[in-house]
């Protein structure tokens, strides 16, 4: 194992679902320039309805390359000294030729190539909701991995989808990656997978774990109709591990940058690249390994002992357009309605659960911009020189001072409001689940449009607890919240969830950067690989490069906590009485011409 030397840098790389990101960060994890650049998103009007969302590999590494160069620039740090390169990207399906290695599009029904290379299923993209019910009713061992039923999100409905659509001599051409192990693949042109996107997005059971032989599992396939991936043992989804395919864990060292990448990039060939993660294990990776004091003021990077096992109280909530839940164990957990129990993908030998809100900043920005008082409010906001977030938490307060409201929950303590407009991901897994409002007034004006935001903001912390609860009601061991993301800015919202949890929630250094921090430590990990293989342990890296932050706590306030309580109580009835609603409806249309089945929701 090669040790970091302190003239040393690392690059994480980080793709989310508007934009791409680059860090350069030096030895001790100080970030010391980050560029940001925007990536397509197209939103196809196809025949089968306005679910898909699709990007571009292309463009995606055109983004990279521009935002790599800004951060050398920027940092005026020496490019021969970068020694490692980390990626993390959102979890969405690319697709190659496997004969060419050119992209494939996936735009139905002609799937011809406009010019754009759309070669990328976004992980919103929700259009296999057939194909992801098809799969769940085989009731097949492996979904035993992933909260008891796969997701639409995930990559294994999408690949079915494309056969179902595709014309079968281009569906026989592809081949099949998670986006960060494409992006691996066009640094390096190494074929290597990472056990992170295999077991949490695409059924993979790591070789021993329930009887995994090969760790695809070939009687799944050829159930679902995807007989065909199986064949020359897997090759065409990255092949079984030591025979004809490689997979490894988060920052393991995948290869050396090619000479085309590195002149792409603006970078020497040989840089070493570590094995992607999924961009919210990315976010797990740059804020839980922080030293923590838990006292009301900073973080204490001055604590001696960061053991591994206090990871395992900690919460990683990662919020952006949606936010997921991720918690360590020693031992596999199993939680119906979060994905995993998954090994492996982070930390040989141990076990990640991730729970998750299919939208929240998008849950915010949608309830807003179709306010009727949206556009005035933010001309508003602009013209105080704030955003339209800053802007209604400032007024929300004036509202509560100017009613003698001993808080901002008791202006909203009638409304009721329930967010799963995207369906819900966990812990009930219903991608079937809508929106609903108790309470509702003919109030068109900014005040009612503050109300409605707060309680937007409120059923976030409520979902989130109830997230935690079921999770540690199964055997986790939670009792802190790390947060990454730019929800973190937001000081209502992170005051909501910490008194809604109970939990004191830890607000990162790099506000907007914890993710990328995250990837450039991957890239530290892959630098310190020795000629034997071995590599740094990761949570060691992170215990030297991770920063302290601050740490918000619940009120204190017994009147609120109390509310808030009684809100959740009545979040959980509107949950659960939605699902018995909808039931009762299909059940008295059962057989006739109204069939909820043969229809929209």
């Amino acid at each position: 194992m090669k040790m970091a030397n302190a003239q040393e840098h690392y690059i994480g790389i980080d793709v989310g679902t508007g934009s791409a990101r680059a860090c350069i960060i030096d030895s001790s994890g100080e970030i010391k320039a980050l560029a940001v650049q925007a990536i397509q998103l197209w939103q196809p009007e196809s025949v089968y309805g306005g679910t898909h969302y699709e990007q571009s590999t292309t463009d995606i590494w055109n983004g990279i390359c521009t935002c790599v160069k800004q951060v050398i620039e920027e940092s005026k740090v020496d490019p021969s000294t970068v020694q490692g390169i980390g990626f993390d990207a959102t979890c969405s399906l690319a697709v190659f030729t496997h004969d060419t290695d050119e992209p494939v599009p996936v735009t139905g029904p002609d799937f011809a190539n406009d010019g754009n290379d759309r070669n990328v299923v976004l992980w919103l993209d929700h259009r296999p909701l057939a194909e992801t019910e098809q799969i769940n009713n085989t009731k097949h061992n492996l979904l035993r991995y992933v909260g008891g039923k796969m997701s639409p999100e995930m990559e294994i409905p999408k690949v079915l989808w494309l056969k179902n659509n595709m014309p079968a001599e281009l569906f026989d051409r592809c081949k099949f990656y998670d986006l960060a192990d494409a992006l691996t693949h066009l640094a390096t042109g190494s074929e290597t997978r990472s056990f992170c996107s295999a077991v949490c997005k695409q059924g993979y059971v790591p070789v021993g774990v329930d009887g995994s032989v090969k760790g695809w599992q070939e009687d799944f396939f050829e159930t679902i109709g995807l007989g065909d991936l199986a064949k020359d043992n897997f090759k065409r989804v990255g092949g079984v591990n030591g025979v004809n395919g490689s997979y490894l864990s988060a920052g393991e060292l995948v290869g050396g940058l090619s000479e085309k990448a590195g002149l792409e990039l603006g970078l020497p060939a040989g840089i070493a690249v570590g094995s992607g993660v999924i961009d919210a294990y990315a976010g797990w990776i740059g804020t839980v390994g922080a030293k923590v004091k838990l006292s009301r003021d900073l973080l204490d990077e001055t604590i001696a002992s960061n053991d591994v096992e206090q990871a395992f109280t900690r919460l990683a909530s990662v919020a952006g357009t949606s936010t997921c839940h991720l918690a360590m164990s020693k031992d596999a957990v199993f939680v119906p309605g979060v994905w995993g129990p998954y090994r492996d993908v982070l930390l040989p030998g141990y076990w990640m659960a991730e729970g998750g809100q299919s939208a929240t900043g998008e849950l915010i920005r949608h309830m807003l911009e179709t306010h009727t008082a949206y556009h005035t409010t933010l001309a508003e906001a602009q013209a105080a020189g704030q955003n339209i977030y800053d802007f209604l938490n400032a007024h929300l307060q004036r509202m509560a001072t100017q009613t003698n409201a001993p808080s901002i929950s008791h202006l909203v303590r009638h409304f009721f409001f329930y967010g799963d407009l995207w369906g819900n991901r966990s812990p009930i897994a219903d991608p079937n689940m809508r929106g609903a409002i108790i309470g509702m007034s003919s109030d068109k004006s900014k005040d009612g449009m503050a109300l409605l935001y707060y309680s937007t903001l409120e059923f976030i912390a409520l979902q989130t607890r109830q997230i935690i609860e079921t999770m540690n009601g199964r055997g986790h061991t939670i009792t802190s919240i790390f947060m990454s993301g730019s929800q973190c800015q937001n000081e209502i919202l992170m005051d909501l969830i910490a008194t809604a949890s109970g939990m004191p929630v830890m607000i990162p250094r790099y506000v907007n950067a914890a993710v990328v921090h995250g990837a450039a430590m991957l890239g530290a990990k892959a630098a310190s690989a020795a000629e034997d293989g071995s590599t740094e342990p990761l949570w060691n890296i992170m215990d030297r490069m991770s920063k302290p932050g601050k740490v918000v706590w619940s009120r204190g306030d017994p009147a609120e906590k109390k509310l808030l309580d009684t809100k959740y109580e009545i979040f959980l009835d509107q949950c659960r009485t939605q699902q018995e609603y909808r039931k009762k409806i299909d059940d008295a249309l059962k057989g006739s011409t109204l069939d909820a089945n043969s229809g929209a929701n």
